[in-house]
């Protein structure tokens, strides 16, 4: 194999890597409809309330439920103070640790990646319209016959205003029962064929289960920390159980998107970006990363003479969690891996740069549209 040709091969690979205005994707649309955010909320809506806010803050960081996901998969034995003690040691953010007392919480996070990372747009971007969803989703519920207390929660109603709020609590602070639904069933009818909820079963419904079920009681500690604050339509933090179980001392109660967390994943829309110091730029994070790798490949073939030391590395690129990554399903943040990938993607390379050479001949600019 010639230099020439190692060389031709390199430079198709880095154009594949780093994303040009013809390959970049158009934008989306910047906001959710109201049954879209219905869709969404369908999941978790009858969930304990400081659950629930914990769930909409962690789905902010897709990348590390992700990473809590797989750590809980290999860890099912680690429970309650061994538990805490361990989170103490990961990286992540404090609302992702929480969720490892909920393994079936964390399990359905990350097999329905998607609409993690969506419920995660719609919290950052339409805060109070995700909640007031939420709400009207209890209500459709509680209509149905499907929302009451018992020994696993308490259910109660605050009228203000003319409307009411649900609020869902543990029946005991310290033990949390997690309801599984199939959310097409609990709310009744479902008004929407074109947004039909998400949701998800875990494998081993208890004899008798039809569409509504309790987990075993989880005895969490201080892990529930969260607070949805209905009314404004925001998420807060109970002080005391946060620094008891994260061992801090913090006095603010004010739940913030840390931007840190996000690993580069996307924001959804422009506004919610520019909110954020533009921290998600598709591709910048990677198109950086590349380059050190793109300098230190060329290096490789300038010294041994050929392409025979790259041909069997199998590509230079083999996961990277940067900005480039798109969350959207599993698998979603690997890069450039085995031969049968770097085929495809090279294929999907060569249409791609025969449409942009089809463009620049062309006097008249195409755009995308989303």
């Amino acid at each position: 194999m010639s230099r020439r040709f190692a060389a031709g091969l390199f430079a198709a690979l880095t154009m594949l890597a780093l994303p040009s205005a013809a390959q970049a994707p158009a934008p989306q649309s910047p906001t959710f409809k109201p049954e879209e955010l219905e869709q969404l909320a369908a999941p978790i809506a009858l969930y304990p309330d400081a659950l629930v806010a914990q769930i909409l803050m962690a789905s902010t960081y897709p990348l590390e439920v992700v990473e809590a996901a797989r750590w809980s998969k290999a860890n099912p034995g680690v429970k309650e103070k061994a538990l805490e003690d361990a989170m103490q040691t990961q990286t992540w953010d404090a609302s992702v640790k929480s969720l490892a007392a909920f393994p079936q919480v964390l399990a359905m996070m990350n097999d329905k990646l998607d609409w993690t990372q969506k419920l995660g747009d719609a919290f950052l971007a339409q805060q109070k319209e995700l909640m007031d969803a939420m709400q009207k989703l209890r209500a459709k519920a509680q209509a149905a016959g499907n929302l009451k207390s018992g020994k696993e929660q308490t259910v109660t109603t605050d009228q203000q205003g003319g409307s009411t709020v649900y609020v869902i609590e543990p029946a005991s602070p310290e033990v949390v029962y997690v309801p599984t639904y199939n959310p097409t069933i609990v709310y009744g009818p479902w008004p929407y064929p074109a947004y039909p909820p998400y949701y998800y079963y875990p494998p081993g419904p208890p004899p008798g289960a039809v569409f509504f079920w309790f987990s075993a009681g989880i005895i969490v500690g201080g892990a529930m920390w969260g607070h949805c604050n209905w009314r404004g339509g925001s998420v807060n933090i109970n002080i005391n159980n946060y620094n008891r179980y994260n061992r801090t001392n913090i006095s603010n109660g004010n739940w913030q998107h840390n931007v840190d967390h996000r690993k580069g994943v996307q924001y959804r829309d422009t506004a919610t970006q520019q909110r954020f110091g533009g921290g998600a730029k598709p591709g910048v994070d990677s198109r950086e990363a590349f380059r050190g790798r793109a300098e230190q490949g060329r290096q490789e073939i300038a010294r041994d003479g050929g392409a025979e030391k790259f041909g069997q590395s199998g590509g230079i690129g083999t996961r990277d969690t940067g900005a480039g990554n798109r969350a959207g399903g599993a698998g979603a943040f690997d890069g450039v891996g085995n031969g049968a990938q770097t085929r495809d993607f090279s294929s999907r390379g060569a249409t791609s740069r025969s449409s942009a050479r089809s463009r620049t001949r062309s006097p008249i600019a195409r755009t995308g549209t989303s």
